[in-house]
């Protein structure tokens, strides 16, 4: 198939959830689909980056945005500037005329046989109609992470504000999935959400695409703890994990602290927000962006996810588990993820519960290695990519078949695909969206 991919980013480099996650399922499709990849990028990408990208697609094009770095002056002076718009900031400040003309532009010259929209955001440039089927490939329930932000956030002011977008992105997730001919999943949990929140919308159909990991890459080396160190990975500018970690220091680790004074915990993600990184101390470590996060993985006995927002499944605990790691995470921070409390994880709500957990792991190594060799056999077994890019392979398939378009022969005179690992790298068609 001739597949057109929208993305609001490029993939490289694999610093996030969802960038891996689909990076690992194109490397698979990429073998037998001709990709064409349209994201926004900063002019100052690296152009290593770029060029990689041509290994999960035949044709890379990006239109230049400029990512406001969160927490900065800029990027409240944008929020406040989307404040009266009727759709959800976190949509909103991807709208790009020049995104969408290249949308337009690209489906005139190729007859594409499907096109998917990664996430959400895309959507927003789709012209009204497309030629082809159309899939939206969703990661979380964007409407409940929002709605959970609401729901922590007890400040007269920064509840107001959740609440609003949270309502603001529950009207535009259920106009934007009523436009695809399909709908991709990460969990089932995530199908029943939608099933729940949007009855009209989805008696279309969805498919539900398996996380996965790479259990040659993410494994065990034989490194020991070094002492009760307890360790987060995650990206740091991302509103979810920096609750998690607000919550935890604030309200978990001091719980642990007082019983055990020698636990440390090390925060490893990009672009930590200030507040984030006004939680280091001599206790706590927030190291920023680092090379690779498994030398601070192994280092530590015990892998904490106390996140209380978010959707979608944590690749980072199918990571940490395939690294032999033992996990304590809160029902949220699993949600999705097919575990079984007690044999593969410890799953705990609460600052009290979650600290008591940390604690029965910091002080029983041998409840520690049982739990890490239930965990990295569940996904050795059961989750290696290869299986999850099958799914979505047939998904797309199917999608493309029930599809009541016809695509026509290429017209002759129309500009051809590029050629296997070429770059789109034209400039004057990038404006800031």
């Amino acid at each position: 198939m001739r597949i057109l991919w929208l993305k609001s980013d490029l993939l490289l480099p694999l610093d996030k959830g969802g960038r891996l996650r689909t990076w690992h399922l194109m490397r698979h499709l990429a073998r037998r689909h001709q990709i064409t990849y349209l994201s926004f990028a900063e002019t100052a990408t690296d152009s290593r980056d770029l060029a990689g990208m041509c290994q999960v697609a035949e044709r890379v094009i990006t239109i230049a945005r400029y990512e406001r770095p969160k927490g900065s002056l800029r990027f409240y002076v944008d929020v406040a500037a989307h404040l009266a718009d009727s759709l959800p900031y976190a949509v909103a400040t991807y709208r790009s005329t020049a995104f969408r003309a290249r949308i337009l532009s690209l489906l005139e010259q190729t007859p594409f046989h499907l096109v998917v929209c990664d996430f959400l955001a895309p959507a927003v440039n789709l012209p009204p109609a497309l030629p082809c089927a159309s899939v939206l490939f969703t990661h979380n329930v964007e409407s409940e992470i929002w709605r959970r932000h609401a729901e922590t956030n007890h400040g007269q002011m920064t509840h107001g504000l959740y609440d609003t977008q949270y309502r603001r992105m529950l009207a535009y997730e259920d106009n934007a999935l009523q436009r695809f001919d399909g709908i991709l999943t990460v969990s089932d949990a995530d199908s029943e959400t939608f099933h729940r929140l949007y009855p009209d919308v989805c008696v279309k159909p969805m498919w539900v695409i398996p996380t996965g990991v790479d259990t040659d890459y993410f494994a065990p080396d034989g490194t020991s703890p070094s002492g009760p160190r307890l360790v987060f990975t995650g990206s740091m500018d991302w509103l979810p994990n920096e609750d998690a970690m607000l919550y935890f220091c604030r309200e978990v680790l001091p719980l642990i602290r007082a019983e055990e004074p020698r636990a440390r915990l090390t925060i490893v993600g990009r672009t930590p927000t200030p507040a984030v990184r006004a939680l280091a101390d001599e206790h706590i470590e927030v190291t920023g962006t680092v090379a690779d996060v498994r030398p601070f993985v192994r280092r530590a006995s015990v892998y904490v996810v106390p996140l209380r927002i978010g959707g979608g499944t944590r690749l980072k605990i199918f990571e940490a588990m395939a690294m032999g790691q033992a996990v304590v995470s809160t029902t949220v921070g699993a949600e999705g993820l097919p575990i079984t409390g007690g044999e593969h994880a410890l799953i705990a709500d609460g600052p009290r519960a979650f600290a008591d957990a940390v604690l029965s792991l910091l002080r029983d190594s041998r409840r520690r290695e049982a739990l890490a060799t239930a965990a990295r056999k569940l996904v050795v077994d059961h989750h290696d990519w290869s299986v999850a890019a099958g799914v979505l392979d047939a998904a797309l398939t199917e999608c493309s078949a029930r599809s009541p378009y016809v695509v026509k022969a290429q017209d002759p005179g129309a500009a051809a695909p590029a050629a296997s690992g070429r770059l789109d790298k034209t400039r004057n068609d990038r404006m800031s969206a």
